[in-house]
């Protein structure tokens, strides 16, 4: 079991590595007027705020989780950094935060979120600061609390299952919510912000749903790993 750890987090290495990753972006510097900059920011900062508190009295009670964390931030940080060209000023790529909202809870990915993506901004052109609220909020906020929600709700009927729609969910509603930012702020000059937003998830929705599928198997195979490590006495975890 140790041997596949090592193996995966070598693999986590490569990949980080690869030069492909800078060509790809979530909502890219720029593309959000002023206010809405401003709004989204202030509506992500108190989520961020709540996951450092609760991500720290998590640590002090038991250090060992921060190892399991750091994994948790790479398997965001790799599968984020997948770009697929998808619309003018985006793309679709899945998001990674569904494992570790069923591991920690919605609230520490806001921070797990805020890390990987404030890293691509400044190393890899993914993104943007000025988009770093917007982009915060809709991969690290609300698609971790619709994986823990869809997660608790069912794991007690078929928990692969459970893990499945969890993150698949979790990285729709992601898009769904990245389709309204972006339907709000860049409203169609006929319909208004129904039509824009019509006309962005339907585009994402084309990328997005086979990428959701993707991540949701990739997500049970990498739990049932942490489950069979755990179960070895690697890891104390209330939500498994």
């Amino acid at each position: 079991m140790k041997r596949r750890i090592y193996l995966s987090m070598a693999l986590i290495s490569v990949l980080i590595l690869m030069p492909e990753y800078a060509f790809g972006m979530h909502i890219m510097e720029g593309f959000l007027p002023l206010p809405w900059v401003i709004f989204w920011f202030a509506v992500s900062a108190p989520f961020v705020a709540l996951g450092m508190n609760k991500i720290s009295k998590e640590f002090k009670k038991n250090p060992s989780q921060k190892l399991l964390f750091a994994l948790v931030t790479a398997f965001v940080f790799i599968l984020s950094a997948l770009k697929m060209p998808s619309v003018t000023g985006s793309t679709s790529h899945p998001t990674g935060t569904g494992l570790g909202a069923i591991l920690f809870g919605p609230l520490p990915m806001a921070v797990s979120g805020l890390i990987v993506l404030l890293f691509q901004a400044l190393l890899l052109a993914h993104g943007g600061i000025t988009t770093l609220g917007a982009n915060v909020f809709s991969m690290a906020i609300a698609g971790p609390f619709v994986s823990y929600f869809t997660y608790k709700i069912l794991k007690n009927k078929n928990k692969k299952v459970a893990v499945f729609l969890a993150a698949a969910l979790g990285d729709l509603f992601t898009y769904i919510v990245t389709s309204m930012q972006l339907a709000f702020a860049h409203p169609d000059a006929v319909g208004g912000v129904a039509a824009s937003l019509v006309k962005f998830m339907s585009i994402f929705a084309v990328t997005q749903i086979p990428l959701a599928i993707a991540e949701g198997i990739l997500t049970v195979i990498i739990y049932d790993l942490i489950v069979n490590y755990k179960n070895e006495g690697g890891y104390t975890l209330e939500n498994i």
